[in-house]
């Protein structure tokens, strides 16, 4: 079916009190913490707002490539916004640039609070001693080795978007396949921006 751009309502005006807010692109109504926020800036360029801290009126839509991609080739945010705007053909991509950054700089984080460890072994002594909010493990890694440590973190949110220079790169070291973070509030928001970032590494057309 086809996607179209949906007028505003009065519901849309009660949307905007609340917590929740609407996807200009499929009309799911979602909590606003769940959808990307974007604000037309100065100069009439869409920016997508990834930690939703941007002045001006939001434009929302579900943290999906193939969304967002709708969005621009229907020029929805220009009747989102009800003018003419300026959107990167590249956009879905600085998305994707962004939400890795986050993801990675929670990882960085951990890892200078003393929350984070990787290796095999040392991994699987974090979860068998139950110690484990989130196993991060290399997507370009064996498949053997991952799945023993899947089967250690049952009910643990498991991260696999990243290859193995990227968490390396985390760790000061080559690459890194295999990474924990220990409960708390860092691993919430690992496995939270990890999400996000999910809609558009697994969204990828190949």
């Amino acid at each position: 079916m086809e996607n179209k751009a949906l007028p505003e309502t009065d519901e849309d005006d009660e949307l905007r009190k609340g917590p929740n807010r609407r996807c200009i692109a499929t009309g799911t109504v979602m909590p606003k913490e769940s959808l990307l926020r974007f604000v037309v800036g100065p100069d009439n360029e869409v920016v997508p707002d990834v930690e939703g801290r941007l002045p001006g009126r939001g434009i929302w839509l579900s943290p999906r490539r193939d969304v967002v991609n709708t969005a621009l080739s229907k020029r929805l945010f220009a009747k989102a916004a009800r003018r003419a705007v300026s959107v990167p053909e590249d956009l879905a991509d600085r998305i994707e640039r962004l939400l890795t950054r986050r993801c990675l700089d929670a990882l960085a984080l951990a890892r200078r609070a003393a929350q984070a460890v990787c290796g095999f072994e040392k991994v699987k002594a974090e979860l068998k001693s139950g110690k484990v909010g989130v196993l991060v493990q290399a997507g370009d890694a064996a498949q053997d080795g991952r799945d023993k440590l899947k089967a250690l973190a049952p009910g643990v949110v498991v991260v696999d978007l990243f290859d193995a220079a990227e968490l390396g790169a985390v760790f000061g070291r080559d690459h890194a396949v295999h990474v924990c973070v220990a409960p708390g509030g860092l691993a919430r928001r690992l496995a939270s921006e990890a999400v996000f970032l999910a809609g558009f590494r697994q969204d990828r057309t190949p």
